[in-house]
């Protein structure tokens, strides 16, 4: 292992080599041999590659995994780190050589501005760039805010411009002040962006995690999975008995249930926040959701890491990118290209029908949720998405297994061979179906109304874990329904942690908020579901004005 000290010109020529580095504390991290074998996917490492991702790598790996981090090690850093953009996110890179002093000072270069006053030429440009290697997305990515950029009070006007200096004539404009708008809201309700107070916000955020841990809210209460087994099994009961009985609608509001219940289990396994042990935690997690779900955990936790990685970016966040149904922000009227799916995500013929309507849409189109997931699991298993390589590479083909036993037992032995008449087989399949909404409804609501702003890379995990992400308040007996995971803000800062501990930690959320300075936004289901339907009728409205306007700016053309 090498104690070299790199310099950040250094790594930026690794990085312009397509190597995934990565900044752990003070040591520089080469993960592009451990990318195959990456159990959370590759993309989830790619918006790390020149990150400075202590914070994001202490939440989601137990201290297993972390002692085995330094493996990765070239090399290490005696400087304050400052976040470049990854490659993914639409970063350019050139290589430049050595050495990398400053003639005046003859100090290494180790600052964001003197790397832009280095690496700035006309071979920076998008259009000129060849992307290669690895963490380069295969076609151009244009970031918010530009690369080396930091927001600050001085040019957040200049970066998300909202007075006009005159008519405005293309439509599109009008689509990027009103989002430029929210940008400048939501730099209201979080600590400035420069990189002294966001380090502060960091130390305030490990203090709390070490707090949450000495506290013993990681350890889990094995007895809490007891009582949903229990739960879970006593929902099929009734749902098989009903079946039996020929009670038919009951039987598949209960079948629904047992699901539903069943989700909230296997996102803890998904996380490894039950036993901790990632094998155990992921078989038992693909019992429950492959096995007697039909839906691949292996898919789930490919797409999930993304999204708590980089929540709520149109642009890269897959939790988000639902077009032509929903659109969450103005800036998918564009046809962004997906980093995540690495496809154009396109504002077609149908989303110009569907998204001036979708807040009326909304719990309708949820209702065929699940029906998208058979299609996103089994896709992922056939393309061979998952790990390829370590010991998460078996798990392919125990889901392959487990899938196809359900579609067995479920489609066949109990659809096709328990009831009797095409009817009645479809209305069961879509009523057992639709009673899974409240999953999709859920989850939703914790992101849908929130933040989709991109604030640049000096910005915290922590303060964009807050800023993004809803909690639902609710009295204790409605666990049930939410499966704990209305707190979706803690969970989001510290992802393994047990469901069942949510609602203790939210008291230090929430004190933590109050001291660093963050709206830490909750609401009751109601409201909540109030301030996500008002969202998108906000951005529906946008869409038929951009439309209409879209109609005018043409015909003034010809």
């Amino acid at each position: 292992m090498t104690s070299k000290t790199l310099s950040r010109n250094q790594i930026v020529n690794l990085i312009a080599d397509g190597k995934a580095i990565v900044i752990y504390k003070n040591h520089v991290l080469n993960l592009t041999a451990w990318l195959s074998r990456h159990p959370g996917g590759e993309k989830a490492v790619y918006h790390m590659i020149g990150r400075d991702a202590t914070d994001e790598m202490n939440a989601y790996h137990s201290l297993e995994s972390i002692k085995d981090f330094t493996k990765w090690k070239i090399g290490s850093i005696d400087y304050r780190w400052e976040n470049l953009l990854p490659p993914i996110q639409g970063a350019v890179y050139t290589k430049r050589p050595e050495p990398t002093k400053n003639k005046d000072t003859e100090d290494v270069i180790t600052t964001s501005e003197e790397l832009a006053q280095a690496t700035s030429s006309s071979d920076n440009s998008i259009n000129e760039i060849e992307y290669k290697g690895i963490g380069f997305p295969k076609v151009a990515v244009l970031p918010v805010v530009p690369q080396n950029e930091l927001v600050t009070d001085t040019n957040k006007d200049i970066l998300f411009p909202i007075k006009a200096n005159s008519i405005i004539r293309d439509p599109k404009e009008l689509m990027e002040r009103y989002d430029n708008k929210l940008a400048q809201d939501d730099l209201k309700d979080i600590p400035p962006l420069d990189h002294e107070t966001q380090e502060t916000l960091r130390q305030k955020y490990n203090l709390l995690h070490n707090q949450i841990k000495d506290l013993g809210f990681y350890e889990c209460n094995l007895w809490d999975y007891g009582r949903e087994l229990i739960k879970i099994g006593s929902l099929f009961l009734y749902s098989f008995s009903f079946l039996k009985l020929n009670y038919l609608f009951l039987s598949a509001v209960f079948m629904g249930l047992a699901w539903h219940q069943m989700t909230f289990i296997a996102h803890d396994a998904g996380h490894v926040s039950i036993t901790h042990n990632y094998q155990l935690d992921n078989l038992f997690g693909m019992l429950i959701a492959d096995w007697f779900g039909g839906l691949s955990l292996g898919w789930w936790k490919r797409n999930h890491n993304v999204h708590h990685l980089i929540t709520n970016d149109p642009v890269h966040d897959p939790d988000i990118q639902h077009l032509p149904f929903f659109a969450v922000s103005t800036r998918l009227f564009n046809s962004v290209y997906s980093t995540y799916y690495e496809r154009l995500v396109a504002f077609d013929a149908v989303a110009k029908i569907t998204i001036p309507i979708q807040n009326f849409l909304y719990y309708p189109i949820l209702g065929f949720g699940r029906f998208n997931l058979y299609v996103l699991s089994w896709t992922h298993l056939l393309r061979g998405d998952g790990p390829k390589k370590g010991k998460a590479a078996w798990f392919r083909y125990f889901e392959l297994v487990g899938l196809s036993f359900f579609f067995f037992w479920f489609f066949y032995l109990v659809v096709y061979r328990s009831i009797d008449g095409g009817w009645n087989r479809f209305n069961f399949v879509l009523v057992s179906h639709f009673t899974t909404m409240m999953v999709h409804v859920q989850i939703t609501l914790s992101h849908f109304a929130m933040s989709t702003s991109d604030l640049g890379v000096s910005e915290s995990f922590v303060s964009r874990q807050i800023r993004t992400t809803m909690d639902v308040d609710c009295p204790e007996w409605l666990d049930f329904f939410h499966g704990g995971l209305q707190f979706q803000a803690i969970h989001h800062l510290f992802p393994r942690l047990p469901r069942h501990n949510f609602r203790r930690v939210q008291p230090y959320v929430i004190n933590f908020c109050k001291d660093v300075g963050i709206k830490y936004s909750i609401y009751g289901f109601y409201e909540g579901n109030s301030i996500v339907i008002g969202k998108l009728g906000d951005i529906a409205k946008q869409c038929s004005i951009m439309l209409e306007a879209t109609k005018k700016y043409d015909g003034d053309l010809y």
